[in-house]
């Protein structure tokens, strides 16, 4: 077996029952961070295909799984850990009979999906059905612009969000097209959003002992995160720009090119800030300096000042800067590739890279990403490997009354 599951769990979430109809990145995001959390999340997954996700390779990848394990990546693994993989054709009568069994008698607090909106409701799988079966359900439901407004029907993507919600527009140097940022923020953004959401909505039951309806998009997310750019617009009529590495308010803040070709940001976001960066430089004048003695006449005076600090880093190596700069308390930091991210001290010290025997895995085992919060008294863990497709599909069905001859019925059906 691939699942490594402890009995016992003392995790935050433990005893809540999670459906998860989601797929590609937002949704997965969020119901990992809630399993980590300790909730039994049950992934219901398309028959013989599964999330898409499974079948993003990256070259070469290939290689590093056993023939066996089915439809499976790097990219899915890394989003769908600590969850039990069902496998039901949601279009057949008996996947959806399945369903709503186990959210009248599985013990389901939560169901996470992100259709396209208005598809749930012609499954039969919408909030008000699954609600009249289990009032205390807690239903989120993640979509590209919302289920209300003119784009309420239309399908959404990270890029696109990103796009039409202006962070490409602020994204990237004022001489550069538009770029879509190296990671899908957006997506893992509004993930974040929906798994306070329904923590939220978690503790509201406790009060009212009834469950609620949750909706996010990546658009309203996208939007909500401009934060200051946004505010400015409304209240200003100021246009986003493009910064690069550089604050649009603090100065000196960038990233500079050393003398070995590597990078190093540096943040002096104070006036005493700025006074250690001038010292450290060996630059004292600059503190009198006309031109840069406040924050306001440094952001007028932004090429000037970034001038002079990028012709003093380039006089040192990144490893002798950071050795100037140690214990001067000024925020700084190399710019690391991902190897050197993970060689990080503070990767062991915090537990951020968690070794795993997975027998799906060529090698036999695996190093998973951890998780990004630790808990005092309650713990977030992994605690199962991320599944097969439909590898706990009789376990769960079984658990909520279907024997053997049923299971095979509905595997004739809606499973396979």
């Amino acid at each position: 077996m691939s699942t490594i599951m402890q009995t016992t769990c003392k995790c935050p979430l433990h005893g809540i029952r999670i459906l998860d109809f989601t797929r590609i990145l937002a949704g997965p995001f969020c119901t990992q961070i809630l399993a980590d959390y300790g909730a039994d999340v049950i992934k219901i997954e398309q028959p013989a295909k599964g999330d898409e996700t499974r079948a993003w390779k990256g070259k070469g990848e290939a290689a590093h799984w056993k023939p066996d394990s089915g439809p499976i990546s790097f990219f899915f693994a890394a989003i769908n850990r600590n969850k039990r993989s069902v496998t039901l054709d949601l279009k057949a009568e008996e996947g959806r009979e399945a369903v709503h069994r186990l959210v009248k008698e599985g013990g389901v607090d939560v169901v996470v999906e992100n259709f396209i909106p208005g598809a749930a409701d012609r499954l039969g799988i919408g909030y008000e059905a699954l609600a009249k079966l289990n009032p205390r359900l807690i239903y989120a439901s993640l979509s590209g612009y919302g289920p209300s407004g003119p784009y309420g029907r239309r399908a959404g993507y990270d890029a696109i969000a990103a796009a039409e919600a202006g962070f490409m527009q602020v994204t990237g140097h004022p001489d550069t097209p538009p770029i879509r940022a190296g990671l899908g923020m957006t997506d893992m953004s509004t993930g974040l959003y929906v798994h306070g959401a329904i923590m939220g909505a978690l503790y509201s039951r406790e009060k009212t002992g009834r469950g609620q309806y949750i909706s996010a998009s990546l658009f309203e997310t996208q939007i909500s995160m401009l934060i200051g750019v946004g505010v400015n617009w409304l209240n200003r009529g100021v246009e986003g720009q493009k910064y690069g590495a550089a604050h649009p308010s603090a100065v000196p803040y960038n990233a500079w090119q050393c003398k070995d070709g590597m990078w190093i940001v540096i943040a002096a976001n104070s006036e005493h800030q700025y006074r250690v960066l001038c010292e450290r430089m060996q630059r004292p004048e600059l503190i009198e300096d006309e031109r840069f003695k406040t924050n306001a006449v440094r952001v007028e005076n932004r090429k000037a000042m970034d001038k002079v600090v990028a012709d003093v880093i380039s006089s040192k190596t990144l490893d002798e800067w950071l050795e100037v700069f140690d214990g001067s308390g000024l925020a700084h930091g190399p710019v690391n590739t991902i190897q050197r991210a993970f060689e990080h001290p503070q990767i062991q010290a915090r537990e951020m890279v968690k070794p795993q025997e997975w027998d799906a895995q060529t090698g036999g085992d695996w190093k998973a990403i951890g998780p990004a919060v630790k808990f005092s008294e309650t713990k977030a863990s992994i605690r199962r490997q991320p599944p097969r497709l439909g590898e706990h599909t009789e376990e769960v069905l079984k658990e909520v009354g279907y024997g053997v001859e049923d299971i095979a019925i509905l595997r004739s059906k809606a499973v396979s």
